[in-house]
Formats: structure tokens, sequence, C-alpha cells
């Protein structure tokens, strides 16, 4: 007579075995499984920030564009005193093949602006007054929040713009308001969104430069020189740009690009992820303990059913098989909680900080994919520990 084969778990009974278990006790499962979705969470909801991050600054570069180039003076080689921009740096610079615009603005060092004529000379918010040229916002890709920019009529006459920061220092919110601005009033004709490319127009209220020669003392050396080129032309320009601004003293001309500071900053931000990273999977290691600890209790508070079920003919591979589904299906729940976490996280603060939402499909893979390692790891010893008892054993101790 044939012995009888011994029983064969399907899939859908392991998984059904697998949640009884976990049923049994659940405040201990979901206390480990929090620990796993504190750190997938953690995880995804840093590669989600920073993937958003990234978008919303690519995005702004498309918008703004890479061919924005500077020109600001230096220190003289031989005199190391601090170096000027002639008066025809910019007429010069637009003489240059690929340069499609070219507009400035020169420094007032001695010109400060108030919100009235109360105000000490020491509180002038750090504030600079610049004399801008009328094509300028085009060139530095900025807008006007409320108001006007400067026009041919205004920019002879005692009017100002204000940048995003200077208006929100001086408590100007509309146009038309009145400032004290070189010891006499303007008359604020608009306020600027703020400029990511040139955030030194931020914290600065610009007049016209006829007005700026007239009454403020503006000797017409300007101190940066902003220069739209073709975008498939930004390093041959760059390269004749400091030579063309001040033919006397090349050498004292710095050239840069503004796009660049914005991918240093991008690049800043990755180390910061990678260490962010760092202690989200500190997290998960954690939460993957925790879920071996909890298989390993449950392994030994479950040795009279254990040996129960091995005395019926389940199999060593069917008793090692249903706990570690039960690792899995504990850590899944955490895994599951943990990106849905993340992305509700991700979400939230790109909402905040007005982002695109860009949450990475490999990352929602690999959040998937390291939940799955963590709970095979965390209960394959238990498994097989529950696997080797002895059927007479196991009953013994229950």
């Amino acid at each position: 007579m044939t012995p009888p084969r011994p029983a064969r778990l399907r899939t859908t009974d392991l998984l059904l075995v697998g949640v009884s278990g976990l049923r049994t006790r659940p405040l201990r499962v979901v206390l480990s499984a929090l620990g796993i979705a504190i750190g997938i969470a953690a995880m995804l909801a840093v590669l989600g920030i920073s993937a958003s991050s990234r978008a919303d600054l690519d995005r702004a570069l498309d918008r703004l564009g890479t061919n924005l180039l500077t020109v600001t003076p230096g220190e003289g080689v031989l005199s190391g005193q601090p170096a000027a921009l002639p008066a025809e740096a910019v007429p010069m610079i637009r003489r240059i093949g690929p340069v499609t615009s070219a507009d400035a603005v020169g420094l007032l060092p001695d010109v400060r602006v108030y919100r009235n004529d109360r105000i000490p000379v020491q509180q002038s918010g750090a504030i600079a007054v610049l004399a801008a040229d009328l094509g300028l916002l085009d060139t530095v890709g900025g807008g006007v929040a409320v108001g006007g920019w400067l026009n041919p009529a205004t920019a002879r006459f005692p009017v100002t713009v204000l940048g995003a920061t200077a208006a929100q220092r001086l408590g100007v919110t509309e146009p038309g308001a009145q400032v004290w601005l070189g010891g006499q009033w303007f008359t604020v004709a608009g306020v600027l969104e703020p400029v990511p490319l040139a955030r030194e127009l931020d914290s600065a209220a610009l007049v016209g430069t006829a007005v700026a020669a007239d009454r403020l003392g503006y000797d017409e050396h300007p101190t940066t020189v902003y220069c739209r080129t073709d975008p498939d032309r930004v390093l041959a320009v760059r390269d004749v740009l400091a030579a063309t601004a001040n033919p006397a003293d090349p050498l004292s001309a710095r050239v840069s690009r503004p796009s660049d500071a914005l991918a240093a900053k991008q690049a800043t931000d990755r180390t910061l992820t990678a260490l962010l990273l760092g202690l989200g999977a500190v997290a998960l290691l954690v939460g993957g303990v925790g879920v071996a600890n909890t298989m390993i209790i449950s392994v030994l508070e479950r040795r009279g059913e254990i040996g129960l079920r091995r005395a019926l003919g389940a199999t060593r591979r069917a008793v090692a098989a249903q706990f570690l589904v039960e690792s899995l299906l504990l850590s899944g729940l955490g895994g599951g909680t943990g990106v849905l976490l993340g992305a509700a996280i991700t979400a939230a603060y790109a909402a905040t900080q007005g982002w695109l939402v860009a949450l990475p499909v490999t990352a929602l893979a690999g959040a998937l994919g390291v939940t799955v390692l963590v709970g095979m790891v965390a209960g394959l010893f238990p498994a097989v520990r529950a696997a080797r008892l002895a059927p007479t054993t196991a009953l013994a101790a229950s």
C-alpha cells in the first residue's frame, strides 16, 4: 500500500494562514509595521521632494533660459584697486554677433531709500538704489507684480520701481506710494516679481538712468551688465565678453552665468539628499529588526501550533513558508503604508512650495522592492527555526 503523500498548501492557503497569524496579535503587528512604514516614508519623501525640486528648477531654467551672462567689475590687475566698467560697455557688448540684448544697472553707492523722511539714516534696510536701462526687465526675464516698469517718460522723472524684497521692507504694496530716495520724494511706479536669475534686483530700488544722472550723481559707469545670447553660442560669447566690455583691462571684468548658481544649488541639494537617504535607511533597518523580533517571538509563542501541524503531516517546508509569508505580509503592510505616507508628504510639501509634484516610478518600485527584501531577510531565520522544531518537542513545550 502506497503511503499517503503529504498535503501541499496552495498559495491562497498560505496567504490565509499568514493573515490569520497576524490577526491574533494586532498591536504588535501595527508597531512592527510602523517601523517599516517610517523608513520607507522617509526615503520616498526625500526622493520625491528632491525630484520635485529638480523638476521645478528645470522648469524655471526652461522658462528663464541658460543663455544669460553677466559682466561685473573686479579689481585692476596692476593697481589692485576696484575697477570700473567703461560707460560704453553696453553698446560695445551689443555689437557681438550672437548677443541678442544687453542692458545694465549702475549702483548709486551713496544714495539711500526710506519709507519717509522721518526714518533715521542708519535704518536703510540694506536696499540698494540702481540706475537701470529700460530694456533690463526683458533681458533678465523679470516681470512686474503690480504697476508698471520704467518707460522713456518716467525714466526722466523721480519715479522708481521696487524689487520684491525692497517693497516688502519699505511696506509698499501698491503703485503711487511715495518713498524718500536720495533726499527727495520718488513715486513708486510698480513692484517687480522675484527675479531668479538676478536676485540682486529683488532688494533694490530702480530708477531711470536719465534721472539718476540729473539728480543722483550717476556717473554712467555700469556695475552689472546683463546680456542674452544665442543659446548655442553661450560659451563662445563668454570667452570674448570680458575683453569686449573692458578692452583696456579685460582681466578686471568678471563674467558669470547666473543659471550656473542654480545648478550648483541643485548639486548641493543632491548631497543633502544622500545624507537624508542614509537616515531613512537606518530607520528601515530598525524596522526590519522589529519585524524579525516580532516573528521570533511569534515562533516561541506558537510552538504548540507548530507541533500540532507537524504531527498532522505538515512538512518543514510548509511551516517555513507559513512564517515567511507572515513576515512578508507584515513588511508589506508597513511598506504600503510608507509608500502612501511618503507620497502624501511629497505632495504636501511640493504644494506649499508651488512646485510640480514629481515622484519617480523607480523610487516607488525601489520602495516596494526594499519592502519585500526586508520581509524576506527578517523572516528567514524565524521561518527556519519554526521548521526545525520537532513535533514532540514543540507539543511538550506548549
